[in-house]
């Protein structure tokens, strides 16, 4: 009886996958600590890519030269506006904390309002309730403290590999390109897929803040309501917040508006902010982002709820990807193994890195 031997050439190749495997592991595992630094530098990678090969290859521009000005209006434009949203909120939360007479006031008055509202007199506004979500809030504010050093560290690390990204691009796209086992179809759809969820999250979702963010802050200084520059930024900022978005910081104002006892104003802000903070996102998605990048809300959703778990902050860019990924990948799939594979010839390869042919030049 014969039996059949087993190539050695497949073995040498699992192993070789495992080996690959298991060194990535142990790297990622050492290294997590900069993982948002690495996610950064390829978020704006690709957000500069197109500009920059037009500056570097067209035009003649000096790579690293090149790079560093990227790298400059990345600081002036992303970076420091953050840094000074950062720096004027914390003050402010931390001001609004210290001052418990106006707070447990706010709180009792709304504890009246709501004691006789349908549904809305069973939620828990008891003193223990109103300690709990201090204690939380004073929590998070020394949190947000502590990690500033982090932050610099991953701005420092996302610039860094940013750089010898840009400036050695070719061959780093060109290895990239001949380690994916498929055809130049499914090369092209991965790229497609990553392009387009990178530049529409990164791209999208600061414009939608910020639009909302602003409408919010000029009808909360409309209708008399205190603090509206922080309560603006606060609205902004939770447009991230899946499916319930702004909703859970302009509800709690009109609530607050009617138990102060101003009815008129308190209509009026709540028809504003539901029709205008609430429906501006509506207008938005199917207008100017829509434009940028045609994602379905369902892998907006559920890719931010996923990758706020997984990367932080950055998990609103890469959240989507990944679940969106699942579908690039059943496609990859039925271009590789299926029946019918779609011809190289339909495929446009203006976004994809050009393929190489021959040994890489820098």
């Amino acid at each position: 009886m014969k039996y059949r031997q087993i190539n050695n050439n497949s073995i040498n190749q699992v192993m070789l996958i495992i080996t690959i495997l298991l060194i990535s592991v142990l790297v990622f595992k050492n290294l997590l600590y900069y993982l948002p630094g690495f996610l950064g530098a390829i978020t704006l990678y690709i957000l500069f890519r197109q500009s920059y090969t037009k500056f570097t290859t067209i035009r003649g521009w000096n790579k690293p030269l090149t790079s560093i000005l990227y790298i400059l209006l990345s600081i002036v434009f992303i970076v420091l506006p953050v840094w000074a949203l950062i720096d004027y909120m914390v003050p402010q939360i931390n001001e609004f904390l210290s001052n418990r007479d106006l707070i447990v006031e706010k709180f009792n008055t709304l504890k009246v309002y709501l004691s006789d509202k349908p549904f809305l007199k069973d939620i828990d506004m008891s003193d223990a309730a109103l300690l709990s979500f201090l204690q939380s809030l004073a929590r998070f504010i020394p949190n947000i403290l502590n990690s500033v050093v982090e932050v610099v560290i991953n701005i420092v690390v996302t610039f860094f590999v940013l750089y010898f990204m840009q400036v050695h691009s070719k061959r780093m796209e060109t290895v990239i390109y001949n380690a994916v086992p498929f055809s130049h179809t499914s090369k092209k759809e991965i790229w497609d897929e990553i392009n387009l969820m990178v530049r529409s999250n990164a791209i999208g979702i600061p414009i939608l803040g910020f639009i909302q963010g602003v409408v919010a802050m000029i009808g909360y200084w409309i209708f008399g309501v205190d603090n509206y520059v922080m309560l603006g930024i606060l609205t902004g900022v939770s447009s991230i917040v899946p499916i319930l978005g702004t909703m859970t910081i302009y509800v709690p104002i009109c609530v607050m508006s009617f138990a102060t006892g101003d009815t008129y104003h308190a209509i009026a802000l709540t028809l504003y902010c539901f029709f205008l903070v609430g429906g501006i996102d509506n207008i938005l998605r199917f207008s100017i982002l829509k434009s940028i990048g045609d994602v379905p809300p369902m892998i907006t959703v559920f890719g931010v709820l996923l990758g706020l778990n997984m990367f932080g902050m950055l998990g609103l860019i890469f959240g989507p990807l990944i679940l969106s990924s699942i579908g690039v990948l059943i496609k990859v799939y039925g271009n590789e193994y299926g029946r019918r594979k779609s011809t190289p010839e339909a495929i446009i390869a203006e976004e994809l890195p050009p393929t190489p042919t021959s040994e890489v030049q820098e």
